[in-house]
């Protein structure tokens, strides 16, 4: 009963953490938001609502598992994560990190494909999509059920891929703040990087906007890698000035259970 209470209160704590995590992150980009582009969230209280809440929702089903692992790791040694910098040789910390982000990133590229089917749209991925456009708070809001899709990555890599303690706080870190400033609105990065060689390859804000604009394209996480190989990478898109016209739950999801239908030239996404 001793080991249940002490599994349930990791469980219980990392919920917490990835809460706050998730509040203080997206609070400190919409902050800068309004400080960068005044008024580019004017009007969207309601909708921001609805993220901060399916985000929350979010936070318990990634906190459970994580918080579950996390108690193994410390009492039973489970895992490959590791603490001893010794353990592996230094050049071996940033590939651990790439090997993670470009695990995750595989994860991801194909299970979001899968949410764009349009029974899945439906069911799940509309909650996300309902973000038109996405906000700094929007990072997380998903159903509970896209969210476990999300939820198992990491806690099942690090029985995979041997990570140093501090190396996967920066896998942490790094999958919080793409994850906020891909979706708010405006492009935090300079144009050299987002238009030059490194955008050719990696992912920001500019990517996934248009992701959320098309909905048929750009399904990437970190890398655009897989959007490459698989012909789903439909360049950089641009951002609205002002805030599109109302549309909500039914619109997203008309407008998206529609789309998924084929991808940017017109074949099946499948």
């Amino acid at each position: 009963m001793l080991g249940s209470s002490h599994i349930l209160l990791s469980a219980l704590a990392m919920t917490l953490i990835v809460g706050l995590r998730y509040l203080v992150t997206s609070a400190m980009f919409a902050w800068l938001t309004d400080k960068v582009r005044p008024g580019l969230y004017a009007g969207m209280k309601p909708q921001i609502g609805r993220e901060v809440r399916w985000s929350l929702y979010s936070a318990a089903i990634y906190g459970i598992p994580t918080g579950i692992v996390a108690w193994g790791w410390q009492n039973h040694g489970w895992t490959a994560v590791y603490t001893d910098w010794n353990a592996y040789p230094l050049w071996y910390l940033p590939l651990s990190v790439f090997a993670f982000l470009f695990a995750h990133d595989t994860w991801f590229y194909w299970t979001h494909r899968l949410m764009h089917q349009p029974r899945w749209f439906r069911i799940a991925h509309a909650v996300h999509h309902d973000s038109r456009p996405p906000t700094a708070w929007a990072a997380m809001s998903f159903h509970p059920i896209e969210a476990l899709t999300g939820a198992i990555v990491i806690p099942l890599l690090v029985f995979v891929i041997p990570i140093h303690a501090a190396m996967l706080g920066l896998v942490l870190a790094i999958m919080t703040v793409m994850g906020v400033t891909n979706h708010m609105g405006w492009e935090l990065f300079p144009r050299w990087l987002v238009h030059g060689v490194l955008g050719k390859g990696l992912i920001t804000a500019s990517h996934h906007q248009h992701h959320h604009a098309r909905y048929t394209c750009n399904y990437g996480l970190y890398f655009r890698f897989w959007d490459r190989l698989c012909r789903t990478d439909s360049g950089l898109g641009s951002f609205a000035t002002k805030r599109p016209a109302a549309a909500g739950v039914t619109a997203g999801v008309a407008v998206g259970a529609s789309a998924v239908r084929s991808g940017p030239s017109g074949e099946l996404n499948s």
